[in-house]
């Protein structure tokens, strides 16, 4: 009798349909560009996390793990501003997916390329009263470029060339060309919603850790080459689908006023410089240089014959830090043409020309007009420069002359900082290898008004203007920079409710690169920007104090250590100067004292 032939199994054991829809997928992301995966754990989203670590093992990917999925979806956030390629951010189901909201509608707003990837339950155990199940599809709607509820994966695929690996590859291009702006026009969040079913964890295909086969998924292009998604001083103004339209040619006449807004990038610069036009640029904008550039500018928009005889303004980039400049483009009577950039369309006074370029019409500049701004912006600049030494007094042999100048240099280095000369201390210490970020504090304001011109590359989250998720943001704009060896430290200046909204953003697991990262708090003990504004001037200070100021005695030096950072107290410029001028090997927070 002949023995029974004895069935071998046909796949790897342990396989699981879920554990190659995982591999497919992102293998796919991977090949076609995505190089950071940031990784909140849990138990759905098993098989994209292992898939993911097999990614790291093989050197295809850089990984981020952190317990917080909103400190995640701005560490995301923060990668794809600064290299201009799509981060994937990933998590497992229920509320871990609505906390990735947040930095999904700044990547909106911003037009920050963004790869969202939350696991769920498979669609029979929505709205029975399954465990962490919520209704997911849809979460992102409002935000999203594209998004999708894929079908629960049923193939294991161990050759990597079965029909559920290829459709999977088809929805990674799809997802890629759709956070890159392809039919969108600005680049913006994806929404991938992966349903899976037990079993979730398996070992993965032996092709994950292999090389990719060349065409087999659309590889996304380079991001250096800008071709992508192109950076400026920040993220860009650079429309990535195919500009359809010719430029707007901007005819000579009119007084032109070119302003510069969040992530406006180095074209606005250009384009005063080939009108010779005056140059408004926020400090967040990336274009705050060149010898068009007005200092003050909010000052000199209130002025009848600069501001007040304004007939056109172009408009690079999100303007939201003065009142001055949102009243200048609310205004009905006046021309505005706006280039369309990364976020969402600007259009305040109802008639705003959206253009995808525009181009300078030969023939001479408005000599007047300029040198007009330009006086005024000498006369109103502000000269934060600390007071050289008198070197003739300290040499002198005149005692009464020499100790004077003695007293005076003593008093100059225990001078106590404020907060101008907070900002200008790292405004000076920053250089082009270097990368600066404004948190949406009072000191970006202060930065805005006092600042002189510098081509350093900015980042800022002000697409919604929110204290969210912003030293998240700065990590990942860090860990990007720093990539494959890159010089530069990220600074991050900052308030401290800002900074204690994102505190679980110090968290770094043990074994991942460590960034150059220096974060900044300017700590005045509660909101002080509420002084500014009209609520200040009708609410008595009691309840100004309990509802608006958020008071706050948190010892900073106690969480630094908590969480394995280096502190630093300063209190006065020479300090904070020499601290920022000092080489950096890891994470610092440094905080500066700063009066009411």
């Amino acid at each position: 009798m002949t023995a029974p032939e004895v069935a071998r199994p046909s796949v790897r054991e342990g396989a699981a349909p879920a554990t190659d829809a995982a591999a497919a997928l992102l293998g796919a992301l991977v090949a076609g560009g995505v190089r950071h995966i940031v990784v909140s754990p849990g138990s759905r989203s098993q098989a994209l996390a292992l898939a993911a670590a097999d990614l790291e093992r093989a050197g295809r990917v850089h990984l981020h793990v952190r317990i917080d999925e909103r400190v995640a979806g701005f560490t995301a956030l923060g990668l794809g501003r600064e290299s201009g390629v799509p981060a994937v951010v990933l998590c497992t189901s229920g509320t871990a997916a609505a906390n990735l909201l947040p930095a999904a509608l700044e990547a909106h707003h911003s037009g920050v390329p963004l790869l969202v990837l939350t696991a769920d339950r498979p669609p029979e155990l929505r709205g029975v009263g399954a465990n962490q199940t919520t209704r997911q599809p849809g979460l992102f709607t409002a935000a999203a470029r594209l998004e999708l509820d894929l079908p629960v994966p049923d193939e294991v695929d161990d050759e990597g060339d079965g029909e559920q690996t290829r459709v999977l590859r088809g929805v990674a291009a799809d997802a890629l060309a759709a956070a890159s702006g392809a039919g969108a026009r600005t680049a913006g969040p994806v929404h991938l919603n992966l349903p899976y079913r037990e079993p979730l964890g398996g070992p993965s295909p032996a092709w994950l850790s292999a090389s990719p086969e060349p065409g087999s998924v659309s590889a996304a292009p380079d991001a250096s080459s800008g071709a992508l998604y192109q950076g400026g001083g920040g993220i860009g103004a650079a429309d990535t689908a195919p500009v359809e339209e010719p430029a707007r040619v901007l005819e000579r006449g009119p007084r032109t006023l070119v302003v510069a807004g969040a992530d406006a990038g180095a074209a606005a610069e250009e384009l005063a410089h080939r009108g010779g036009w005056p140059l408004v640029a926020e400090i967040v904008s990336g274009a705050r240089f060149g010898r068009n550039l007005v200092h003050s500018y909010r000052e000199l928009l209130r002025e009848p014959d600069l501001g007040g005889a304004v007939e056109r303004v172009v408009v690079y980039g999100h303007p939201t830090l003065s009142r001055e400049v949102t009243a200048l483009l609310s205004n009905a009577l006046i021309e505005i043409i706006a280039v369309r950039g990364p976020g969402e369309a600007l259009n305040l006074n109802g008639s705003t020309l959206t253009v995808d370029a525009v181009a300078v019409l030969e023939g001479a500049a408005d000599r007047d007009w300029l040198g007009a701004w330009m006086r005024a912006s000498r006369a109103a600049s502000v000269d934060l420069s600390p007071a050289a030494p008198d070197v003739d007094g300290l040499a002198s042999g005149v005692p009464s002359e020499r100790l004077g100048a003695l007293a005076t240099e003593v008093a100059a280095l225990r001078a106590p900082l404020d907060r101008a000369a907070l900002v200008d201390a790292v405004w000076r210490a920053t250089w082009p290898h270097d990368r600066l970020m404004f948190g949406s504090s009072r000191l970006v304001r202060v930065a805005d008004a006092v600042l002189g011109g510098k081509k350093v590359p900015v980042h800022s989250n002000r697409g919604l203007a929110g204290i969210d998720g912003t030293v998240a943001t700065a990590t990942g704009v860090a860990l990007a920079s720093q990539a494959d060896g890159r010089p530069g430290i990220t600074r991050l200046l900052l308030g401290d409710l800002a900074f204690l909204y994102d505190v679980g953003a110090l968290l770094l697991p043990p074994g991942e690169a460590e960034p150059r990262l220096q974060v900044i708090v300017g700590n005045d003990g509660g909101g002080t920007i509420f002084d500014g504004l009209e609520v200040s001037r009708v609410a008595a200070p009691e309840v100004m104090e309990r509802v608006l100021y958020t008071p706050q005695t948190v010892q900073l030096e106690q969480l630094a250590t908590a969480y394995g950072w280096e502190y630093h107290r300063v209190t006065t410029r020479s300090a904070l100067d020499q601290l920022l001028t000092a080489p950096v090997g890891g994470r610092q927070l440094i905080e500066v004292p700063l009066p009411r």
